[in-house]
C-alpha cells in the first residue's frame, strides 16, 4: 500500500535523503577503491578519499605508513582512528583521519568512515593477493628459465666410443634439481664420467650443482688425476661458508680407456656403481672416500675393474632407489636384479627399461627426489657376429 505523501514528514524526508546521499557517496568510493590492483594505489586512493569527501585536513595508514595531506605529530593525539584487519590475519594496520581540529566525527562522517574501512579491508587483501601472485608468476618463470640453462648443460651428444655405447637420463623431482651428469674427452682419447647428487633438492641445491660442475670441468682442463680431481673438489668445496658446505656432493667417477678397456672408479660417498660382467657376475663399486665436502682433506682411491665385451655399468642417484609403492621401496637389489636382466647392446635402451621398471613399480606415484643414471654398455662380440 502506497503511503501518501502529506503522511511522510519532512525530517524523515530528509535523513532519508541524506542516507541516499552517503551510500552513493560510499557506493562511489568503493568503486574507485577496488578499481586499484597495487597495494601502493588502493591505500592512497582510500587516503584521498577520506580527504576530499569529508574534507578533512588529511588522512594516513600505519602500517605501511602513507599519508595524504597535513596531519599532526605523532602520535596523533585527538584523531579519530580506525582497526583495518584482514580476514585471515594476513595483514593488520590503522586509519588515523584529522578533522583539523579536534572534534567528535559527525554521524555522516562516522557512518562513511566505518562502511570505507570495511571496503578498505577487502580491498588491501586483494592487493596483497595481486602482488603475491605476480610474485608466484615471476618465481615460476624464473624456475622455468634455470629448468630450460640446466637442461642445457646436460650432455645431449653422447660420445662415439668404438664397440661401447653410453646414455644418460636425468629427471629433476621439482622445475629444477640437484644432480649432476657428465662426460669429457680427454686427450689421451680415454673418456671421463661423472654422476652426482648435491643433499637436498631444488633452487639451491640446483646452483650447488652448477657450481660443482665449473670445479670438475676446471680440474679435468688442469689434467688431474682421477683421484686428485676428487681431492681437489673437495678442497674447494670445504673452503666455502657453512651454507654451502650443508649442501655437500656424493659423486662418482669414472674414467674409461676404450684400448685397455678398463674402468677407473672413484667413490666419492655416492650410492654403489653397478658393473655386471658377461658371465652375469654383478660387482658393487662402493664408496672409498667421503662426499665433497663434507671433511676437510679427505682422500679417495681408485678402483680399477676390467671391463670385457658384453660388460655393462650403471651410476645412479638415489632418487631411482627412493621410488615407492605404498611403504615398500624400489631399493637398490631390485635396481641391481632389474639392471642384471637387460642384455642389450643400446644403453639408452637400458635406461629405458629402467625407467618403466621403476614406475611400474610405483603405479605412478609421485617422484621423490631427482632421478638420474648413467649406463655404460661394452659391446657383446658375439653378438655383434650373430647380428652381422
Amino acid at each position: 500500500m502506497r503511503i501518501p505523501s502529506y503522511f511522510v514528514n519532512a525530517a524523515d524526508l530528509i535523513d532519508l535523503q541524506q542516507q541516499v546521499t552517503r551510500l552513493q557517496a560510499l557506493l562511489q568510493a568503493s568503486r574507485q577503491v577496488h578499481a586499484a590492483l597495487q597495494l601502493e594505489e588502493v591505500l592512497m586512493s582510500i587516503l584521498r578519499i577520506i580527504a576530499r569527501e569529508l574534507e578533512m585536513k588529511g588522512a594516513l595508514f600505519t602500517q605501511p605508513h602513507r599519508v595524504y595531506g597535513e596531519m599532526p605529530p605523532e602520535p596523533w593525539e585527538g584523531c579519530p582512528r580506525f582497526s583495518v584487519e584482514g580476514k585471515d590475519g594476513m595483514y593488520s594496520t590503522e586509519l588515523v583521519v584529522w578533522p583539523g581540529s579536534v572534534r567528535p566525527l559527525s554521524l555522516y562522517e562516522q557512518d562513511f568512515l566505518e562502511g570505507l574501512v570495511l571496503q578498505a579491508a577487502v580491498a588491501i587483501e586483494n592487493a596483497h593477493y595481486h602482488e603475491r601472485s605476480i610474485e608466484w608468476a615471476r618465481v615460476q618463470q624464473d624456475l622455468e628459465a634455470g629448468r630450460a640453462v640446466q637442461r642445457s648443460m646436460l650432455p645431449h651428444a653422447m660420445p662415439q666410443i668404438a664397440g661401447h655405447s653410453v646414455a644418460v637420463r636425468s629427471s629433476p623431482c621439482y622445475e629444477v634439481g640437484g644432480d649432476y651428469v657428465d662426460l669429457m674427452t680427454l686427450p689421451d682419447g680415454s673418456e671421463l664420467m661423472v654422476v652426482a647428487d648435491v643433499a637436498g633438492k631444488g633452487l639451491a641445491s640446483a646452483i650447488m650443482s652448477s657450481s660443482f660442475r665449473s670445479a670438475f670441468r676446471a680440474s679435468v682442463a688442469a689434467g688431474l688425476p682421477l683421484a686428485e680431481i676428487a681431492e681437489s673438489l673437495n678442497r674447494q668445496h670445504c673452503a666455502e661458508d657453512e651454507e654451502a658446505r650443508r649442501r655437500y656432493v656424493t659423486a662418482i667417477y669414472l674414467r674409461l680407456d676404450p684400448n685397455a678397456n678398463t674402468l677407473d672408479i672413484v667413490n666419492a660417498g655416492h650410492n654403489p656403481g653397478f658393473l655386471v660382467l658377461p658371465n652375469g657376475e654383478a660387482r658393487q663399486i662402493n664408496a672409498s672416500g667421503t662426499p665433497i665436502g663434507l671433511i676437510p682433506g679427505a682422500q679417495y682411491v681408485v678402483e680399477t675393474h676390467s671391463f670385457p665385451a658384453g660388460s655393462q655399468l650403471l651410476f645412479y642417484t638415489d632418487g631411482l632407489t627412493e621410488m615407492f609403492r605404498g611403504e615398500e621401496e624400489f631399493g637398490p637389489e631390485r635396481l641391481l636384479t632389474a639392471f642384471s636382466e637387460f642384455k642389450r647392446l643400446d644403453a639408452a635402451a637400458v635406461l629405458d627399461s629402467l625407467w618403466q621398471r621403476i614406475h611400474h613399480f610405483s603405479g605412478g606415484g609421485p617422484q621423490c627426489d631427482d632421478m638420474t643414471a648413467l649406463a655404460l654398455v661394452r659391446s657383446d662380440t658375439t653378438q655383434e657376429k650373430a647380428h652381422g
